[in-house]
């Protein structure tokens, strides 16, 4: 007698998003939704919050994908697999299905598709912006889901109605009154003869009703409104008017709208501290390798900046492997006294090479690390080594030059270094080494090219001056961003992380406007958001550009 293996049901987690900046996610619900195989979500939930959804399994898939691809196994198979025609191949990106789902139908049709997702033994993840026991619809979904044998949990979100005023600069107290003015049978009379402010959920097309509703109930027309569009993201815009004239403010407003009306909106000229940052709605260009620039588009958005990342450096394995594979043995058998580390793609090249033939941080036991700045320095600390030389000055080939010490016959047991490192490399750095008496193997660990063109669209932005600003962090980044997608607009400000970096841009015709002190990311940014400042309190900055719907989606 053959026996159906008994399933398991999974359960259904109701997450909620918050307002649109994915730092407001719990801890909790930032898990949940990356780690997620099944989600449901409202078109209102935050375009960032559904960018992290299944990230984790993503990201596992990826690092699955790269260790087959440099396993000897695959080496072992790749005369074979040049062979196969890719209609040989099976198609195992179209056998997956997709992890989000767009949540369609009533509530009761969606909490029915929710349990029959959850009884086939897949925890499902419905994510709603706000807050879910605070929407009329989801909450629908939950009692619904409650009657059915299916376990659930709600992990709840910061509501829109109490923090947007507060990004907007608005301190609401302990005494406010919140409503949804979009739902049927609002009780006007109500809200007008509130204590204190109010805090509405609307749209554009709620404004003249919500103007002549709360007038007609003893409100003051010359009562102060906010209205406040995209609150908590990049884009929020904050609008003040009066409840006379309101209406004149909402034609080109789109999407949600949070009101907050009375005397709290006067505050906003003191407390404006989302709005007033240096860089607060610029679009900045971040041309990078497309796994680097996460750092420099986290650092800008905390200025206010919106990044927009363009690759322009695809990072590839040298040609031969046999230069790495020999230097990797000779870490192992003592060859080389030093390791020079110049970037973060070196120490995860190396790496890679170690997990290929079994091994890890102990194969760098006897040799002395240095990096060339900080950044790469904590990319090698992610690896349990602690570098033993960092640049003290200018985080530069030149300042790890001017720190490095000689080699010494009595105390250096081995003369030789290794230099892993880009096969477009300067020779600055290892014929400084040499001068100071080392021999030097300089390798290639790995090669830069030149990435696809980025789209039409953002081509025509970088020509035009849809970038308020670019930021360069190398010498390439300078020369594959002309290359693929053409010169900035002489409009735009150009931010150079060293003085090589600058003095291409210059070749190129660019105007150097930004150089930090010291070469890394955070004070390139920082440097960046200092000029933004500089500019305003001089009034030097022209008005801001009105950015077409276009370019500003």
């Amino acid at each position: 007698m053959s026996r159906t293996k008994k399933v398991n049901p999974g359960r259904i987690l109701f997450v909620g998003s918050g307002p649109g900046d994915p730092d407001l996610l719990t801890v909790r619900a930032r898990n949940v939704i990356e780690g997620a195989e099944m989600a449901y979500i409202d078109p209102d939930v935050p375009a960032g919050v559904v960018a992290m959804i299944g990230a984790a399994g993503r990201e596992a898939a990826e690092k699955a994908a790269r260790n087959k691809k440099s396993s000897p196994a695959a080496k072992d198979t790749a005369a074979q697999d040049a062979d196969t025609t890719p209609a040989d191949k099976p198609a195992e990106e179209e056998s997956e299905t997709s992890v989000v789902h767009p949540a369609l139908g009533d509530p009761a049709e969606v909490a029915k598709t929710l349990v029959a997702a959850a009884k086939n033994g897949t925890d499902v993840v419905r994510v709603v912006s706000g807050d879910p026991l605070t929407t009329d619809s989801v909450l629908t979904e939950v009692n619904a889901v409650a009657r059915s044998s299916i376990q659930f949990e709600v992990l709840p979100g910061l509501p829109s109605a109490s923090v947007v005023p507060s990004y907007a600069g608005m301190p609401l107290g302990a005494s406010h009154t919140e409503a949804d003015v979009r739902a049927e049978g609002v009780d006007w009379a109500a809200l007008a003869a509130a204590p204190g402010p109010l805090v509405l959920h609307a749209t554009a097309g709620h404004l003249a009703e919500t103007a002549s509703a709360l007038t007609e109930h003893g409100m003051a027309a010359q009562t102060p409104v906010a209205i406040t569009v995209n609150g908590t993201t990049c884009a929020q815009r904050t609008i003040e008017a009066t409840l006379a004239t309101l209406n004149e403010q909402g034609n080109a407003l789109v999407g949600p709208l949070i009101l907050t009306i009375g005397k709290v909106v006067s505050n906003r000229g003191k407390l404006s501290w989302w709005e007033s940052r240096a860089l607060y709605g610029w679009t900045v260009l971040v041309p990078r390798t497309k796994d680097q620039a996460g750092d420099m588009s986290e650092r800008l958005r905390t200025h206010g900046a919106i990044p927009k990342e363009v690759p322009t450096i695809a990072v590839e394995p040298p040609r031969s492997p046999a230069q790495m594979e020999r230097a990797v043995k000779g870490l192992v058998d003592g060859r080389y006294q030093w390791v020079v580390f110049t970037s973060t793609n070196a120490v995860r090249a190396v790496w890679e090479k170690f997990a290929e033939f079994g091994l890890d941080a102990r194969a760098f036991s006897g040799v002395k690390i240095a990096c060339v700045g900080e950044a790469t320095a904590d990319k090698v600390r992610t690896l349990g080594i602690q570098p033993e030389l960092v640049p003290s000055g200018e985080q530069s080939s030149l300042g790890l030059l001017e720190d490095f010490p000689p080699y010494d016959d009595v105390f250096d047991p081995v003369n030789r270094i290794l230099l892993p490192r880009a096969d477009i490399a300067t020779e600055t750095l290892s014929e400084g080494l040499r001068e100071r008496g080392w021999e030097i193997d300089d390798v290639t660990a790995y090669r830069t090219v030149r990435a696809a063109p980025p789209p039409a669209e953002t081509r025509e932005m970088i020509k035009t001056g849809g970038f308020d600003a670019v930021c360069f962090t190398s010498s390439s980044t300078v020369r594959n961003l002309v290359g693929i997608a053409g010169k900035p607009h002489a409009r735009t400000i150009v931010a150079c992380i060293g003085p090589k970096t600058a003095e291409t841009a210059t070749e190129f015709g660019l105007r150097v406007d930004v150089q930090p002190e010291n070469a890394s990311v955070p004070e390139l940014i920082d440097a960046l958001a200092e000029h933004a400042a500089r500019l305003r309190a001089e009034g030097a900055l022209p008005p801001p550009r009105k950015k077409s719907r276009r370019s500003r989606s």
